[in-house]
């Protein structure tokens, strides 16, 4: 479970527990949702630390009991993003009944996340490209999905579920695709109707893999 679902969860415990863990959990989660608020209207490089706790309603000092800066603040957002993505995309690594349903309802899950969280994408994107701690971030991120999908790609292509082809390159181009229209989609407000993006990604992932129609 990501640090984003144990925060949400502490939240909810707010009411039943005064102890010092439950009120540095619920401290460190207003920060997290404050700097994702925040990202919604801002880049990352306009972020500060004063900015952020003043939203937040928490003193500026509190934000270093908790993160050594800002860029390690974000580097937390995209890890709780990432652990949020491969649960959601977990029946597609690891159900071995129907590939192509298992896919849609890793599809649909992955849409949901990024739908809620799509700002952390764009945020980490944009800055990673003038950013070298970012840029490493958003590399690792994005590798981890590249050898997850290119394993479970050459699995079932074992399986004779998908036709044969180099698998890296594939899942490389598929999850470039994913990650480039979710930050446009759902990277900022208005956001894009999350249904015309999970048909989109669906038709894409489902006629490239397996050849069947949507």
């Amino acid at each position: 479970m990501s640090d984003l679902k144990l925060l949400h969860r502490a939240a909810k415990d707010e009411d039943r527990s005064s102890s010092p863990i439950r009120k540095s959990d619920r401290t460190r989660q207003a920060i997290l949702e404050g700097a994702l608020e925040m990202l919604w209207a801002r880049p990352f490089r306009d972020m500060t630390v004063a900015d952020l706790m003043s939203v937040t309603g928490v003193s500026r000092s509190a934000f270093y009991q908790y993160f050594h800066d800002l860029h390690e603040l974000m580097e937390t957002l995209l890890q709780g993003l990432e652990n949020e993505i491969f649960e959601a995309a977990n029946p597609w690594f690891n159900d071995e009944e129907d590939a192509v349903a298992s896919l849609r309802r890793s599809l649909d899950g992955l849409v949901r996340v990024c739908h809620a969280q799509g700002p952390i994408l764009r945020a980490v994107a944009e800055a990673s490209t003038t950013d070298e701690r970012l840029e490493q971030a958003w590399s690792s991120f994005l590798g981890e999905f590249d050898d997850t999908v290119a394993a479970r790609i050459a699995q079932q292509q074992e399986q004779g579920l998908i036709p044969a082809f180099e698998p890296r390159p594939m899942a490389i181009a598929l999850n470039r695709l994913d990650a480039s229209l979710f930050i446009h989609a759902f990277g900022r407000h208005p956001r894009s109707n999350p249904e015309a993006i999970r048909e989109a990604v669906t038709r894409i992932w489902t006629s490239t893999l397996y050849e069947t129609k949507t």
